[in-house]
């Protein structure tokens, strides 16, 4: 599985244990592997020989490179991160967070909130991915966690991924902004062809161009710093240099403190969803845990590069709050929706200027996100297949014919063209929330998993260690995000509530979905044939090695011939 070469880094690097052979059998042709028949599945198991190096989930600690090889340096790892964090939402989120909180001070609390619960997740991918340092995310990390019920943990991450990893949200800004752009009524119709136009040749760019997408996304990344930058400095010479009602009115804001709480919404169910909005903001810091195997020294990069996309992100999503602020009338920031950055720079530079140029700035931002989450996601979704649990398996984890991961790319593809043909046209706020809801569920698993690992595993080597008391704040964070929703509100009676609310009753759908598949899958199937569902290894035609599940029969017991008893001896 893995090179030889991907083996030897420094020893600060190598967050290695001694190794265990792998309980699933050698590496063979995945087409030698048979499908069906009782007599070629013996002759198939009976060419088992023990591998050191194999899909063991135990060897989840040792580096492995893609056969895409190791494409990406610490600036390539950073701004992946940075173009994951800064897409739609600091452009498209602030208008529906002031108005469900209310006031500019709640706000600015809740952007500084975001961070610090941002970098309480952040601590913990850092801690995995340091010590299992493979692509895949979550995936690997809760595997080699939960190994018990067997598949559970692998069957809910790939539901959850391939149901609700889309990237719908940041294609629908996309078409809003670029209609905005140019002076076209805001169409339903128009903007949907937009995001999907987007989407596909965004999905063939990563299919075809391998380091042509790299490229590109690079420069999408630099823009969009580029762009918030300046934007707080555009305010800035608003302030200071062009004197109107807006900016007295501002001036006032400021100067009196009491004023940033006026209008202020204390109710923990409210600010549960405004966080949701920014916690998408600061979602992607772990962005590059997905591709580890394609990026170069994995551990120094990943350490160095999150933390500094962490605290810039921080720091400019303060400073275009303010911006928004400084510049555009409270009512007009409520009555925004997702187009508040486009009133920014309306207000600043006209009719003409600001109402053409900078929204295709932002659209540009939100296309440059969109790319990056789909190369890491499809990722996700190709390790995934690698482990053998989605149909279509040995072609999603393939990277022919163009050395990238097509297969999962179009796996990616298909339920975010669904989500964006939904004819429905307040889809954007409802995206975000369901996306969001369940993965409090995972993330208390993650934090849970780390604290057990800490008592349990410490022949791990952790070149990053997260503070524990971080950890568990960070399961009771989510686990009081979970039930928020729920939390009564005067202002609305039980229908409205609920319906306010829908996106956790869609969210826990996707999770008890999953465990319904597995069970049937991995339980009630094989019971039902007496059989159990075992792990054989293979290796596609471009050197990938995946893993198909198999049912064997109660009691198969397979026998090795001579010459084979031999080369696992060797072995």
């Amino acid at each position: 599985m893995s090179s030889t070469s991907s083996l030897s880094c420094p020893a600060d690097q190598e967050p290695l244990i001694q190794r265990s052979d792998s309980p699933t059998g050698s590496i063979t042709s995945y087409k030698s592997i048979p499908k069906s028949d009782n007599d070629d599945l013996e002759l198939s198991l009976t060419n088992s020989n023990s591998n050191p190096r194999g899909r063991s989930v135990e060897n989840d600690v040792l580096p492995e490179t893609a056969v895409l090889g190791r494409n990406l340096g610490w600036s390539s790892a950073y701004i992946l991160i940075m173009s994951r964090v800064i897409g739609s939402g600091i452009f498209a989120t602030p208008g529906a967070i002031v108005r469900s909180v209310g006031s500019v001070g709640i706000t600015l609390l809740l952007w500084i909130a975001g961070a610090l619960i941002a970098w309480l997740g952040l601590a913990i991918s850092l801690e995995y991915g340091c010590m299992l340092p493979r692509s895949g995310g979550d995936k690997v990390y809760l595997e080699f966690v939960y190994r018990r019920p067997r598949f559970l943990a692998s069957v809910l991450i790939a539901v959850r991924s391939v149901l609700l990893g889309f990237t719908a949200s940041n294609c629908i800004v996309f078409g809003e902004y670029v209609l905005y752009a140019f002076k076209r009524e805001q169409s339903q119709f128009e903007g949907k062809v937009l995001a999907i136009g987007l989407l596909t040749t965004i999905v063939i760019i990563h299919s075809c161009f391998l380091k042509t997408g790299i490229f590109i996304q690079n420069v999408f990344g630099w823009v969009k710093i580029s762009l918030a930058i300046f934007m707080v400095l555009t305010s800035l010479f608003v302030l200071l240099f062009r004197s109107n009602g807006t900016t007295d009115n501002t001036i006032q804001i400021w100067t009196k403190g009491s004023n940033i709480w006026d209008g202020s919404v204390w109710n923990w169910g409210i600010t549960s969803t405004a966080m949701f909005k920014v916690s998408y903001s600061y979602a992607g810091l772990s962005n590059v845990n997905n591709v580890l195997n394609e990026v170069k020294d994995p551990v120094r990069t990943l350490k160095s590069a999150a933390t500094t996309a962490l605290i810039t992100s921080c720091i400019l999503y303060l400073l275009v709050n303010i911006a928004y602020f400084l510049v555009v009338p409270m009512e007009e920031i409520k009555s925004s929706g997702e187009l508040i950055a486009a009133l920014f720079f309306e207000r600043v530079f006209g009719a003409k200027l600001g109402s053409v140029l900078l929204p295709l700035a932002i659209a540009t931002s939100a296309a440059g996100n969109v790319m990056v989450v789909t190369f890491s996601h499809a990722r996700v979704i190709q390790e995934i297949a690698r482990q053998g649990f989605l149909p279509f398996s040995q072609f999603i984890s393939s990277s022919k014919p163009f050395g990238a991961p097509m297969g999962a790319l179009v796996t990616h593809y298909i339920p975010s063209f669904l989500v964006i043909s939904i004819p429905a046209a307040n889809v954007y706020s409802f995206i975000l929330d369901v996306e969001g809801y369940p993965g409090q569920f995972f993330s208390i698993a993650g934090s849970l998993g780390l604290l057990w690992l800490r008592y349990k595993r410490s022949d791990l080597q952790r070149p990053y260690k997260a503070f524990l008391p971080a950890v568990t704040l960070q399961a009771l964070h989510s686990t009081a995000v979970i039930f928020a929703p729920f939390i009564p509100r005067e202002d609305l009676n039980w229908r409205q509530h609920l319906s306010e609310v829908s996106y956790a009753f869609v969210g826990t759908a996707v999770i008890v979905f999953g465990i319904c598949y597995w069970y049937v899958w991995t339980v009630w199937l094989p019971r039902r044939s007496s059989s159990t569902l075992e792990e054989i290894e293979a290796i596609l035609d471009d050197g990938t090695t995946v893993t198909r599940l198999l049912q064997v029969p109660i009691g198969f017991k397979p026998t090795l011939t001579t010459e084979q008893a031999d080369t696992r001896q060797t072995t």
